[in-house]
């Protein structure tokens, strides 16, 4: 099974120009002028170009907003040196927003991009969590 992450924006170029500075990811191609594919991640990452205010879906009453919001579903994105990473996401327009958190083996840093969604930066010393904290 192969996993597309979405990610809705309201200015394409705005967070085509973020997510490859501060990730390193690559715009692969735009179709429709309004879906732009980003690769270099384990997963093809999908950014939606959708107003402030429109409808999120026909069965929803609550509209898009991309001031800084919380959501139950957020990115974790693994990296190799949290030291780096964190420098070059601030540096493309990243909030920082918690202190570095060590736990089982990982290293994390939580932050929102210039849209409102949260994400984090992590890093493993081995491949995943460990069993010892």
């Amino acid at each position: 099974m192969r996993i597309i992450v979405n990610i809705d924006v309201p200015e394409l170029s705005q967070a085509i120009e973020f997510y490859t500075a501060a990730l390193g990811l690559k715009h692969s191609r735009t179709l429709d002028e309004e879906v732009a594919e980003l690769s270099g991640a384990a997963s093809v990452i999908c950014l939606l170009q959708n107003a402030s205010g429109s409808n999120v879906a026909s069965t929803l009453s609550e509209a898009r907003g991309y001031s800084r919001h919380w959501t139950p579903v957020h990115i974790d994105f693994v990296v190799d040196d949290l030291e780096k990473a964190t420098a070059r996401a601030l540096g493309a327009g990243a909030t920082r927003e918690s202190e570095r958190i060590e736990w089982h083996g990982s290293k994390c840093i939580t932050f929102s991009d210039p849209f409102g969604h949260g994400f984090c930066l992590i890093e493993f010393a081995g491949e995943t969590y460990s069993e010892n904290g």
